[in-house]
């Protein structure tokens, strides 16, 4: 049986919160698409750094792609690891004052003034496919609306094709109506290229259209369970 892309196991990380971040047994399998809630911003930001190797749990282990991330010998190991990931988050950078193209080109070139034109064709078709209208290429990411600027944080960690895609909270500037719409583009770009998802959310309707499965952290425990949406009558 393949092991799975992410399996932790008794995690327990400090990070200065109330509590630690504590997970009790988590499995995604090989493009399966899973969303958590019950893990704030920070909590995020702290579970993308053990996921990825950047930090090692305080108690329990962390295995991704079958090897466990305490096995990782070297930061050049580590860096060569990353290449497997993208990652959405809303500590990544944007270039305000570039155009939406000039920042789509940054994964796949440091030439952005110009852009060269076979990376211009890139450019389109990465924007294309996370939903983005191409003909604002030319505007300044700055002057976009949050839900675009969600969309261009899709694309960049989409760009160089990673195995696994990570989400921190991406809805959490967008407006209500329109994050089911962006849940969808997001879970059919991943589809199509079958990535592996892991994302953090407390939004159960976006959960609901991007992930196979949606589970809730107990805090106190770490246990996941099934994330039940209340309903109201």
């Amino acid at each position: 049986m393949t092991a799975p892309v992410v399996q932790l196991e008794r995690v327990v990380k400090n990070y200065g919160g109330l509590r630690p971040l504590r997970i009790a047994r988590l499995e995604v399998q090989s493009g399966e698409r899973v969303a958590i809630s019950g893990i704030d911003a920070t909590a995020a930001a702290v579970l993308v750094s053990i996921v990825t190797g950047a930090a090692l749990p305080d108690e329990g282990s962390v295995s991704v792609f079958g090897r466990l991330t305490a096995a990782i010998g070297s930061g050049e190991e580590w860096l060569a690891s990353l290449d497997r990931f993208g990652i959405v988050s809303p500590r990544a950078v944007l270039l305000e004052d570039a155009t939406l193209q000039q920042n789509l080109a940054m994964p796949f070139t440091l030439q952005i003034d110009p852009v060269p034109g076979d990376v211009a064709e890139q450019v389109v078709n990465l924007a294309v496919e996370c939903g983005l209208d191409a003909a604002a290429l030319m505007q300044p990411v700055g002057k976009l609306p949050p839900e675009a600027r969600a969309r261009v944080h899709v694309a960049r960690a989409l760009a160089l094709r990673p195995e696994m895609l990570i989400l921190e909270h991406p809805t959490a500037d967008i407006p209500e109506p329109l994050r089911v719409p962006f849940g969808r583009d997001v879970a059919a770009a991943a589809q199509a290229r079958g990535v592996t998802m892991l994302a953090t959310t407390f939004d159960a309707e976006f959960a609901r259209v991007v992930a196979h499965r949606s589970l809730a952290l107990d805090g106190a425990t770490g246990a996941l369970t099934q994330w039940k949406r209340r309903r109201w009558f």
